[in-house]
């Protein structure tokens, strides 16, 4: 997939980008850099902040990481042309005004407090129109979003997760439920389900992923906007069969409350035991993160249980646990255009 040439030839790449929260919105960024032809597929599990309050008083899609999603796709990376906008300056203005009013929470202490505007633009369009699909396909008509965002289910769902370490014994495990519980309880998540057990797919999200040209998979919470991903029958059964390319980002390190003292290597290992099936073409790690030696080599053998090439590179913001979207988008843009690795010599790796 030679993205510079596909735009010229007036063809952008399908990209599906998974995920949620700040993970999902870096990783658009980046893949704004390769086409404008993304579609976002965004965890619908949050029950904290403003999106805790809208989902259990109206009962609705949390709208918190969709809306970070849309204002993603709405306006390029500033080093980029905009090809979206075909260099319309005023159209350009619109766009970055509007990415930040969707983005605004209203301040002070009344009702409103905390709220995002985007958060509320999108409850109301779904309870006016009722499907929460349908109120994104407004929103993005709206506002002349090139891209999709679509949720990853079509219900709220509820991360449940086994958790050890709160009791004198550190072999039990207490469940605890609730994706804010998940990521401030102490002691360490071992597994996650989600809640219902098989939860069903969004269909446009399916057929995205079955018609990509570049499926990408982190970076996130861990256990909360990436592994989720895998535990959707429908959409694990898309992943494993589509002949996307697909790239699976790391965390640049562990994230407190989810995977403190985590390895890269135990990221990889906690995401196979909950999909051991799944495959993916690359594993994405910025080489601060792994330096070279023996820890990289227990790396690579991680990434051979996704059949994958290890890819070590430099992909984050200098001084920073940020990945820098340009670099991102230079090291996947390199990956496609090269000889395609479909997996079968490291399946068994």
């Amino acid at each position: 997939m030679s993205t510079g040439n596909a735009r010229a030839g007036g063809t952008d790449p399908r990209i599906v980008a998974l995920g949620g929260g700040h993970g999902l919105y870096a990783t658009l960024t980046a893949m704004r850099y390769l086409s404008s032809d993304i579609t976002a597929v965004v965890t619908v599990a949050d029950d904290g902040g403003s999106s805790g309050r809208l989902r259990a008083e109206l009962g609705l899609i949390p709208p918190g990481d969709l809306r970070m999603a849309l204002a993603a796709l709405m306006c390029a990376p500033k080093a980029l042309e905009d090809f979206q906008t075909a260099g319309d300056p005023e159209t350009r203005r619109r766009h970055e005004l509007w990415a930040e009013v969707l983005q605004h929470r209203f301040g002070g202490r009344g009702a409103l407090a905390g709220h995002p505007i985007g958060n509320l633009m999108l409850a109301g369009l779904t309870e006016v129109l009722g499907d929460t699909v349908a109120a994104l396909d407004e929103l993005r008509s709206m506002f002349g979003i090139k891209g999709h965002v679509l949720p990853m289910s079509t219900v709220p769902l509820d991360i449940e997760a086994d958790v050890s370490g709160l009791e004198a014994d550190p072999r039990i495990s207490r469940e605890i439920r609730g994706q804010v519980a998940v990521a401030t309880t102490p002691g360490k998540v071992r597994r996650v389900r989600l809640i219902p057990e098989d939860p069903p797919a969004c269909e446009s999200a399916v057929e995205a992923i079955d018609s990509a040209d570049l499926v990408m998979l982190g970076p996130g919470s861990w256990f909360s906007s990436v592994i989720p991903h895998v535990l959707v029958p429908d959409q694990l059964k898309a992943l494993q069969r589509t002949s996307a390319r697909k790239i699976l980002v790391v965390n640049l390190a562990p994230e407190p409350g989810e995977t403190p003292g985590f390895s890269v290597e135990r990221h990889l290992h906690v995401l196979h035991a909950h999909a051991d099936t799944f495959r993916v073409d690359h594993v994405l790690v910025d080489e601060a993160s792994v330096p070279a030696g023996r820890e990289r080599e227990h790396l690579e053998r991680a990434a051979g249980l996704f059949g994958a090439e290890l890819v070590v590179g430099d992909v984050a913001v200098p001084g920073r646990q940020v990945h820098d979207p340009a670099k991102v988008a230079a090291v996947v843009n390199e990956l496609c255009e090269g000889e395609p690795n479909r997996y079968s010599d490291r399946a068994d790796a």
